[in-house]
């Protein structure tokens, strides 16, 4: 009997650390991944997943920004999207907003497919905040999926909010390989390392880490951590430029970027993790990977409220109000700083390293997949 074949969309944002649990699943499932010409910098090919090529609308389009510009014109869109899907049991796509969920969304019923959508999003938009385009992308996301996978209880509620039936979704976290990041030996360092993983916008507070080391710093505090950001975006040139106008640019390390697969020496070698969201009107923390990653390592989190910030951290993060910088300092000075110079305390919140394993997120997407082949065809 052969598997049901499954075909996961993310257009062009397919990334390892999303991807991972599909990998475990090729003994029950026959899991594709449709591949465009030009991805979003995520290099996924090391994983074992079967990969088909497909073009899409930006692929014929110029490289760069002119190209991310003229993409806006007629809308991104995979081009014979339905030879692809022809044939799939399940279409896997994500958010109400996307195009490529939408564009699975307007084939479901002709091809007969079911389909399933993941939702990171906390913000119920409705069709008042969001554009004139993806409008219709969420109305035709509503209406043809099968069942929605809610990453957290946050999304779970915000999809009510939207007018999704709460039996028409289950929530699915997604997983790390908690064999890859783990505690590491015991280590010392001369000054302790607060590490700042994330994409280099505003939003992502790295600059609220800047300005507590810059106050520990005029304070006199006996210990001032330095710091390392790993990520890129646009506003990196300016958070390099507020390190040194802050007098602080010889304790900031910039990694922009760290293949994934570096990622858990990164935490070993780091103290604590700061992960310093602040919400703005079309966004606030929808999970934050390095969250679960920091589990995994055993290290200390110090975060905000944001979002699903204290859902996924749990019960043993320190938390500040996003935005609250001093607050920071006083938290650094009170937890991570005040054994000095010693090794990180690390210590698994194993609660939550089982729950976002990669093993637990395999089978959460099984389950969620057995549920929808119980049920006809559209």
């Amino acid at each position: 009997m052969s598997r049901p074949r499954v075909v996961v969309l993310r257009g062009h944002q397919a990334n390892p650390w999303e991807l991972r649990p599909w990998t475990l699943l090729s003994e029950r499932f026959d899991v594709v991944v449709p591949q465009p010409l030009r991805g979003d910098g995520f290099d996924a090919s090391a994983l074992p997943l079967e990969r088909t090529p497909v073009r899409t609308v930006r692929d014929l389009l110029p490289k760069g920004r002119a190209g991310d510009l003229l993409t806006r014109l007629p809308g991104d869109r995979y081009l014979g999207l339905a030879d692809a899907l022809r044939g799939a049991d399940i279409v896997h796509g994500q958010e109400l907003g996307y195009w490529y969920t939408a564009q699975a969304a307007r084939l479901r019923e002709r091809l007969g497919f079911r389909l399933v959508t993941n939702v990171w999003e906390t913000l119920p938009f409705a069709d008042a905040y969001r554009n004139v385009r993806t409008r219709p992308y969420r109305r035709a996301v509503l209406q043809h999926t099968d069942l929605f996978l809610p990453a957290t209880e946050r999304a779970r509620d915000a999809l009510l909010v939207e007018g999704v039936a709460a039996d028409r979704m289950e929530i699915c976290a997604p997983g790390i390989d908690t064999t890859r990041f783990r505690p590491a030996g015991p280590t010392r360092t001369d000054v302790p390392e607060i590490l700042s993983a994330g994409r280099l916008v505003w939003e992502k507070g790295h600059q609220d880490l800047f300005r507590a080391v810059a106050l520990l710093l005029r304070r006199g505090a006996p210990v001032v951590p330095r710091v390392v950001v790993v990520g890129t975006g646009p506003d990196e040139d300016r958070l390099r430029r507020y390190a040194g106008d802050l007098g602080i640019a010889d304790r900031v390390t910039f990694r922009s970027f760290v293949p994934y697969d570096e990622m858990p020496a990164v935490y070993s070698a780091a103290s604590a993790l700061w992960l310093g969201s602040m919400p703005i009107w079309s966004w606030e923390e929808q999970f934050g990977m390095v969250l679960a990653e920091a589990h995994a390592a055993g290290l200390p989190i110090v975060t905000t409220t944001s979002g699903a910030i204290p859902e996924v951290a749990g019960p043993h993060a320190t938390y500040v109000a996003p935005g609250d910088w001093v607050g920071l300092a006083t938290a650094l000075v009170a937890g991570v700083l005040a054994g000095g110079a010693s090794e990180p305390h690390r210590v698994r919140d194993q609660e939550r390293v089982r729950l976002y394993a990669v093993e637990a997120a395999a089978e959460r997407l099984a389950g969620a997949y057995d549920r929808v082949l119980a049920v006809g065809r559209p």
